[in-house]
């Protein structure tokens, strides 16, 4: 299934070149500070307080976001993650792409138990399914089926799975 991205045209320059057109200048400044304190923070807990309280990320109970996570940083409010889920070390989670003559945003959803390896990119407009494991360096450019195992550039699925498995048993 392909990705689901809502396409907004622009005329004239590129839509990066005409970014405060499309997003405030002070959000973003809000959330890119926001951004790289929660990139340096070592405490899990304080990390979701803050994707949560200043981000609105959804975020789920027991989630794990490494060190040097980058999260949108002009439309982090369109992540979800789930419960118990692991973002690896430098792990890039995009919501939006700016194009030549147009720009995307697509919500980025996360299901529950995700293990997502480090050095992955998370293109817009994608859903993990539950129990999914993204090897590292993986850029994900498609859903994920739940319980799926997959890697590689572009993005392949290496072993099917079920959601009701356990990483344990999977890599097993």
């Amino acid at each position: 299934m392909s990705r689901q991205t809502r396409r907004f045209p622009v005329h004239g320059a590129n839509p990066l070149w005409q970014l405060y057109r499309t997003v405030s200048f002070w959000k973003v400044v809000k959330n890119f500070a926001v951004i790289q304190l929660a990139r340096y923070t070592p405490f899990l807990s304080w990390k979701n307080w803050l994707y949560r309280t200043f981000l609105r990320i959804e975020i789920g109970e027991q989630t794990a976001v490494a060190l040097m996570v980058m999260m949108d940083v002009m439309f982090p409010e369109l992540i979800k993650i789930g419960r118990n889920c692991v973002i690896g070390y430098n792990t890039t989670i995009l919501a939006h792409e700016y194009l030549v003559e147009e720009y995307r945003l697509g919500e980025v959803r996360i299901e529950d138990r995700v293990l997502v390896g480090a050095n992955s990119t998370i293109l817009p407009g994608v859903t993990i399914g539950e129990g999914a494991i993204v090897a590292a360096g993986t850029v994900v450019h498609k859903n994920v089926p739940p319980g799926a195992f997959v890697g590689g550039n572009p993005m392949q699925i290496i072993r099917e799975g079920t959601a009701s498995q356990s990483n344990e048993e999977r890599t097993t």
